[in-house]
């Protein structure tokens, strides 16, 4: 027991030692606290001190990172495997505020990396952003919690009743159910929704929001173009005017400003050089429809119409100029319909939020090319990349990037026989996340070279840039690899469907055989995990059993000592009762005192003798005090005479000697109480 009780000395002396090399943490007491706080378990310990997220440390991409790695982070898992061999390559922080760059934990502790190789993975976490009027609630719930407990939470953080909340904005579509599973809606790690209380009148607080904050805040206006039964989601800010809402709407439904008839502006927005912000529109979220307003000389509309949308932008039609040269209309040239008007661009120059670009990227795809088409994923594409590699091996897709350009003559004919086909888009529905971007204008070109390098590195990023524009569209097939994101495959505008089909498909091959060592790995790690964290608990329940025992065997010992010490104070104070005593006994008289002299001998329980004479007039009082004072107190002894057998000690202790028959001689002895 002695042995094994100075090994786990050693071992937390070891332990102790290891955590301050890894935290820096010199002062010992605060270590000590730290690691009895996690029963001593040291991984546990340094993982409470540093900041992580899904069990790995987070790190920034530095620009060393992203030539090291030339597609891109690593997997969770393999940071995780990269993490028990003692090094882990840097990752990106999915959360807003980044954190400063650190290691991992085997990196700098390689002790760590010894004894604790596996590093437990956490739940997918979901960050939510949700706004009520001037409020922001941010949110962050596992993907196995319900529509209903982030209504339960926003019910208690703004004072709304669940009854009368309509939690709007899920990628997916209207939320209904408050039983929905966040995981079966297949969300983003970060998400922004907004509340809207119909019901509910807004405040006098709020009413009274200055000017100023209200220009700040964006607008989500939902749009419905009745003759197209299709809805448009767009965000503008509160100093944008209801004209220029206008003219945007043109260009996404080719009906002139003239010609839109509007349903749902407030009446206190009379006037088209209104901002939104003192309109009257409900905030965060309005709803509006438009529609062509009926004429009489609606059979000149296009011509009109066409002059009204040069008027927004006349230099997007310089290139078509020439086209009646070849004999050929150009819409006909280009597919785009009957209509000879140029379309809008399918993403925004210098759009701000790659999310509101993506939107009105597939709003106007939508418009061109029909709705039936691949769901692009909305957001940045980092947030795509750690959506398609970095969950569960089971769970990892294919990464297709759509790269558009408007002035390629492949664009129309790729996308509305190709990427609109029902073959196509279910097979990449199924297998992929498909992220897009347009790469017409050199500003939002130059941006997506910037994200490739980031991601990719930059021979992906030199790749795209030998692409001429007359070979665009292109079709990036993108697979995460343990060390770096690999290109399978760049798809050029100039396939058809079969090839198209044959090329994803044959992606997807290289990718299952992946996933399968990938799952398999992943497997082994976990069963590494289960067996590391059920010898872990055993040996938190040996030491758990050992400070018990050690626990007890201390309290055993107190209380012998406890005992001990009550044991000598009760002697010390029998000892200064008996000495108070002898002290106070009458002098014994000499025998030839003129006297009444009483000669008594008492007999101990030990078999001793005390002899003594007394005065006959003395009291039995001061019998009983000489017994005591020899250590035979009164309250433990009682005095008895051998015949006839009496109990002196029940007798009147004020009474003589005489009078209880002790004279002239007596022999007496003492027995202990029952």
């Amino acid at each position: 027991m002695a042995s094994e009780s100075g090994d786990s000395n050693m071992d937390r002396e070891m332990i102790l030692a290891d955590f301050q090399a890894c935290t820096g943490i010199d002062n010992i007491a605060e270590a000590i606290t730290l690691l009895e706080l996690n029963n001593w378990d040291l991984v546990a310990a340094i993982n409470g001190v540093i900041p992580q997220e899904n069990g790995i440390l987070q790190s920034n991409f530095s620009s060393e990172a992203s030539q090291a790695s030339m597609y891109g982070p690593p997997s969770q898992s393999e940071a995780a495997d990269a993490a028990a061999g003692g090094a882990v390559p840097p990752t990106s922080s999915s959360s807003s505020s980044s954190s400063p760059p650190s290691s991992s934990t085997s990196a700098f502790c390689p002790s760590v990396s010894s004894s604790r190789h596996i590093v437990e993975r956490q739940p997918r976490m979901l960050n939510f952003r949700v706004e009520y009027r001037q409020r922001t609630v941010e949110l962050v719930l596992e993907e196995g919690s319900t529509v209903g407990e982030i209504k339960q939470i926003l019910e208690t953080e703004l004072a709304v009743p669940v009854s009368k909340m309509q939690l709007k904005g899920w990628k997916s579509g209207d939320v209904s159910d408050s039983q929905t599973v966040l995981r079966s809606l297949h969300l983003p790690k970060n998400n922004s929704l907004y509340v809207l209380t119909p019901d509910i009148a807004p405040t006098a607080s709020t009413s009274k929001n200055s000017l100023q904050e209200s220009l700040n805040q964006n607008f989500l206006l939902i749009i419905s173009h009745r003759e197209a039964q299709r809805d448009y989601s767009l965000n503008f800010p509160g100093s944008r005017t209801i004209q220029e809402v206008k003219r945007n709407i043109s260009d996404l439904t080719n009906i002139p400003v003239r010609h839109q008839q509007w349903e749902g502006w407030p009446a206190s927005a009379s006037d088209d050089s209104m901002t939104l912000a003192v309109s009257g529109i409900s905030y965060p979220c309005h709803h509006l429809s438009v529609c062509r307003r009926s004429s009489p000389a609606n059979s000149q509309e296009p011509t009109e119409e066409c002059a009204d949308v040069h008027m927004v932008s006349d230099s997007e039609g310089d290139d078509f100029e020439d086209a009646s040269e070849f004999g050929v209309d150009d819409s006909e040239m280009f597919g785009m319909g009957s209509s000879t008007c140029r379309k809008s661009p399918m993403m925004p120059e210098n759009s701000e939020n790659e999310a509101d670009a993506l939107l009105h990227f597939t709003a106007e795809f939508s418009s061109r090319y029909g709705e039936t088409h691949p769901m692009f994923y909305i957001g940045s594409l980092e947030a795509a990349s750690q959506e398609a590699f970095y969950g569960k091996a089971r769970d990892r897709k294919l990464l297709a990037i759509y790269l558009h350009n408007d002035d390629s003559v492949l664009s129309n004919v790729f996308c509305s026989q190709m990427m609109c086909a029902d073959s196509i888009v279910s097979y990449l529905s199924q297998n992929f996340i498909t992220w897009a971007w347009d790469v017409t204008k050199e500003a939002n070109k130059a941006r997506l070279l910037t994200m490739c390098t980031r991601h990719f590195g930059s021979v992906v990023t030199q790749t795209i840039r030998t692409y001429k524009t007359d070979q665009f569209p292109l079709l990036l097939i993108v697979m995460g690899k343990r060390t770096s994101n690999e290109v399978l495959n760049v798809i050029q505008g100039n396939t058809t469907v079969d090839e198209l089909m044959m090329r994803l498909m044959g992606a997807m091959e290289i990718f299952t055989a992946q996933q399968q060592e990938d799952i398999k790995d992943e497997d082994e790690r976990e069963a590494r995990e289960t067996v590391k964290r059920e010898q872990d608990e055993a040996y938190r329940l040996s030491l758990e059993a050992d400070r018990k025992k050690r626990e007890a065997q201390e309290r055993e010992e107190a209380e012998q000592v406890r005992l001990e010490q009550m044991r000598k104070e009760q002697e010390e104070e029998k000892e200064a009762i008996r000495l108070s005593l002898e002290q106070a006994l009458p002098p014994e008289p000499d025998e030839d005192s003129a006297e009444q002299i009483s000669k008594l001998r008492i007999r101990t329980p030990s078999g001793e003798f005390l002899e003594r004479r007394f005065l006959g007039s003395c009291k039995l009082q001061v019998l009983f005090d000489f017994v005591a004072s020899k250590g035979y107190p009164f309250e433990e002894f009682k005095l008895l005479t051998t015949f006839p057998r009496r109990n002196i000690t029940q007798l009147d202790p004020g009474s003589t000697l005489l009078e209880a028959k002790l004279f002239p001689q007596e022999t007496l002895f003492l027995e202990a109480k029952e």
